[in-house]
């Protein structure tokens, strides 16, 4: 009995989930009326949902289209013009309306035949106009967007001084033709796929055919295929799915808002993700040393270039080891500051009623609030978080006795290393608290651990099979002219490198 109960219980339960999902098809039927009953009915009569039905001949043709997404002035010319001279010249029939828009006509570019429904409803979100004809068991989707969008504009992020100053914007297609404006070499190839159970989100991968390696491609495929997600709304969204340990330290995944910057990854054999609806594109495989670089690198002086990357890797050590180290020096090890600099810090610290410890894991908490507070409001009033911050934590909290001076100079200039990488800013913030608290419990030697183990926490990811600390380690001098030091474009065009390539990458294709 109780078999019998469960077996039931999973039935209803996935004939409910199956439905829920869409995985069953409904066909397009040959009557126009029963036909907009169904599509009525699975939109649950939604007032955006805009029909027209018109008889030409003896013939019924239905147009469908979501409101606000469909320019009207393209309807008229592109659609209803030409079929009304078409009717006036010729014999109407349903198997002549059908060959006309097939073969005869030009009203859309991108023209899709559609045989079920569910088809058709994500055409429809996509600004396509939905065309039934009487006595025909298929429909047509006609592409005639006119819906608003944010125009391009420069990258809010990823500022240059040269190059470029185009950013992505949330239409795919506007993005694609960013990058195809770029490259034109045939072997740049888009392909789209579709997540989200409920969003039905268009996503295109881009890359290079001759370039790219054939287990990253089919590994890219089989990750995304496997999301599980009603709505993705953002390229973020499908990040964890991609990333074969979503709670490590740093993101095996990355991001560019550059078209430039995309095309510049995807001519090493790496793979690019767009996501409709999101500014910012996804890049695999991505290295560590890649969060270090900028695209105003390869426009500048090798050697400038090269002194801005050095000064990257030491402000990133330094706006998570300067406080920790801080706070053992001071507690544990004050032999060795010089006598001037620990007789000023204990003057400082003498008037003030917590431990070092204590007093920087609160200054930093409430930095870490005011810079959220800061990002959340209005433009007109997140300027304001700053002076503010300034006056109650470089002034007030001094002259009341709850930090100390040094502290402040040392949160200050922690604060700006992190914001020269803010794209490891969030596990500077987390590794920030971690060594002031190994810093005041177990001095230097917690420190040192510390470094230890985030090493070697680094040294072991890997991004798709590559190691992420490459070409460092594993050491691969063919990588050396854009590694840590930049050599010039002249010198790193004569290589031809691909990711796949690369010293300990598991992705290398036989005879590529």
């Amino acid at each position: 009995m109780l078999n019998y109960l469960k077996h039931k219980l999973k039935f209803v339960l996935g004939e409910n989930e199956k439905s829920d999902n869409y995985e069953t098809k409904t066909p397009i039927t040959h009557s126009v009326d029963e036909n907009m009953i169904v599509l009525r009915s699975l939109y649950s009569n939604t007032m955006d949902l805009t029909t027209r039905q018109i008889i030409i001949g003896k013939t019924k043709i239905q147009f469908v289209i979501c409101e606000g997404l469909v320019d009207s002035q393209k309807l008229a010319i592109m659609l209803v013009n030409p079929l009304m001279r078409y009717a006036e010249n010729n014999e109407v029939t349903s198997q002549n309306l059908k060959d006309y828009f097939e073969k005869q006509s030009v009203m859309s570019i991108d023209q899709k035949i559609v045989y079920d429904f569910e088809e058709l409803i994500r055409f429809l979100g996509l600004g396509f106009v939905g065309v039934f004809i009487e006595g025909q068991n298929t429909a047509f989707a006609l592409a005639m967007q006119g819906f608003s969008y944010r125009s391009i504009s420069e990258p809010s992020n990823e500022v240059n001084e040269l190059g470029s100053k185009e950013a992505f914007t949330e239409p795919i297609k506007i993005n694609i033709s960013l990058v195809r404006r770029r490259l034109k070499s045939p072997n740049l190839h888009c392909e789209m796929m579709t997540v989200g159970k409920k969003s039905k989100t268009d996503i295109c991968l881009i890359y290079m055919n001759d370039r790219v390696s054939e287990k990253l491609l089919s590994d890219v495929k089989k990750r995304i295929n496997n999301i599980n997600l009603d709505i993705v709304l953002d390229s973020n969204y499908i990040r964890p799915f991609l990333e074969k340990n979503p709670y490590s330290l740093i993101s095996s995944v990355g991001n560019t808002e550059r078209p430039d910057v995309l095309c510049g990854k995807v001519n090493e054999g790496r793979i690019a993700i767009l996501v409709d609806g999101s500014p910012f594109a996804l890049i695999v495989p991505y290295l560590f040393s890649e969060y270090f670089r900028s695209f105003d690198d390869y426009v500048h002086k090798p050697y400038f270039s090269s002194l801005i990357r050095i000064l990257k890797y030491f402000s990133f050590y330094i706006s998570f080891l300067l406080p920790g180290g801080y706070v053992a020096v001071s507690s544990f090890h004050p032999e060795l500051l010089p006598s001037a600099l620990l007789y000023n810090i204990a003057a400082a610290e003498e008037i003030t009623p917590f431990s070092l410890m204590v007093e920087a894991l609160f200054i930093y908490l409430v930095f870490e609030i005011m810079r959220e507070a800061g990002i959340r409001l209005p433009n007109a009033v997140g300027h304001t978080i700053g002076i503010v911050g300034a006056l109650v934590i470089g002034d007030a909290a001094v002259e009341a006795g709850l930090i100390g001076a040094p502290m402040v100079m040392v949160v200050a200039i922690t604060a700006i290393c992190a914001f020269a990488i803010s794209s490891l800013y969030e596990p500077i913030m987390l590794l920030r608290f971690v060594f002031i608290i190994l810093g005041g419990t177990l001095g230097l030697l917690g420190i040192a651990l510390g470094i230890v183990i985030v090493s070697a926490i680094i040294c072991s990811m890997n991004s798709f099979n590559v190691p992420m600390t490459a070409p460092l380690s594993p050491t691969d001098l063919r990588w050396i002219n854009d590694g840590i030091i930049f050599t010039g474009l002249k010198k790193l065009s004569k290589s031809k490198l691909r990711i796949q390539n690369i010293n300990g990458s598991e992705i290398k294709d036989k005879g590529r």
